[in-house]
């Protein structure tokens, strides 16, 4: 069953540009994968200029063959680039238009990229914006992500 996601980066006039994830939206998945290997503004940029997913991996690139069918360990599945279809490019919103947007497609987590760190809102507990790290038993956390906000 899917855990579904959306995947999103606060431009600099505080609008969204996101993308939708089918699979493994829990923090353990999506969370883990964005913080290991998305924690670049350009890596975010490229990830999210393929529009929507199938399931988000370590890479964007694929080295040799990659589609829906038959697909590379490791490389993110993209509804357009990877399975030909059109209407799922990113989308640019308003943080309430993201949040709106969520609940239309029954997304389970939502995924914010701004200041250089990773935010999570679980959409069906609603307890507001979450750094992803804390969530993750396996990252070491600073002084400075103890003390981390978010302003939206």
């Amino acid at each position: 069953m899917a855990t579904r996601s959306r995947i999103g980066l606060m431009l600099e006039d505080g609008t969204i540009k996101h993308s939708y994830c089918h699979f493994d939206g829990y923090p353990h998945g999506v969370g883990h994968t964005l913080l290991e290997h998305y924690s670049d503004i350009e890596k975010v940029k490229e990830l999210l200029s393929f529009g929507d997913m199938s399931f988000l991996a370590p890479k964007v690139t694929p080295d040799g063959i990659h589609n829906f069918n038959t697909y590379e360990q490791d490389v993110t599945v993209f509804y357009g680039r990877d399975r030909g279809e059109e209407g799922i490019d990113a989308q640019v919103t308003s943080i309430d238009e993201f949040h709106t947007n969520s609940n239309s497609s029954f997304t389970e987590f939502l995924y914010l990229f701004t200041g250089g760190n990773w935010w999570v809102y679980d959409n069906l507990e609603k307890n507001g914006w979450e750094l992803v790290k804390k969530l993750l038993p396996d990252f070491d956390l600073t002084p400075e992500d103890l003390s981390c906000s978010i302003s939206l």
